[in-house]
């Protein structure tokens, strides 16, 4: 109790002289300038050039398109485009040999 009394006084009396310290004279900040416009988000930011008559499947995770299946009218063998990064980077494939589903463990025993 004696080592905290000497140090209650001491933040006592910073306080005290902190009162009486008056800051320099403070200048308002000036506005800040207008945001940038912003996209006009009803327009898709990327284009894919498919035929108007083909037959074009979304494939959706969470709202997002992230595939893309091209049956073209006249016959044509499907292909797909897969957007990997998530960035708007389409690629195409003809085929999804390859392409890699998701996994992890859900269980592990012992």
């Amino acid at each position: 109790m004696r080592r905290f009394f000497p140090f209650l006084l001491a933040l006592l009396a910073a306080g005290a002289l902190a009162q009486g310290h008056r800051p320099p004279k403070l200048e308002p900040l000036p506005e800040p300038p207008p945001p940038p416009p912003l996209p006009d988000l009803a327009e898709p930011a990327v284009r894919i050039p498919v035929q108007k008559e083909d037959l074009v499947e979304e494939v959706r995770d969470a709202g997002r398109v992230i595939a893309l299946k091209v049956t073209p009218k006249g016959g044509g063998k499907p292909y797909y485009l897969i957007d990997k990064s998530g960035q708007g980077n389409w690629m195409r494939r003809d085929s999804l040999e390859g392409v890699t589903v998701p996994m992890w463990p859900i269980k592990t025993f012992e």
